[in-house]
């Protein structure tokens, strides 16, 4: 029988911002193009499955406004590459000094 696929556990942090606040989970191959060739071909099914971050709201709204789905499943699929986007970098930075509670208007 094979070994269930298991989701990384959740950090107490954002993976991003680092501010202790409520989680969401990031997939980063979105799951709305797991079944693509395209993406397949590029990714085993384990990893379309796993390849996730823990981010606040914050962020994760931040990480679709500047990036398609697309982008996100061929380009930006960790959080180095992610993080390596001046735009998003900044936005992270920014973030991070403001205090759990806060929400950027967007």
């Amino acid at each position: 029988m094979p070994e269930p696929i298991r989701l990384p556990p959740q950090p107490d942090r954002c993976e991003l911002c680092r501010r202790p606040v409520p989680l969401t989970r990031h997939h980063l191959i979105p799951k709305a193009l797991h079944n693509k060739p395209y993406v397949q071909k590029q990714f085993a099914k384990s990893e379309r499955i796993t390849a996730t971050l823990w981010v606040c709201r914050a962020c994760h709204n931040q990480i679709h406004k500047l990036f398609s789905e697309k982008e996100l499943a061929l380009t930006y699929n960790s959080r180095e590459v992610l993080l390596s986007d001046e735009r998003l970098q900044t936005f992270v930075q920014w973030l991070a000094i403001k205090p759990p509670g806060f929400m950027p208007r967007h």
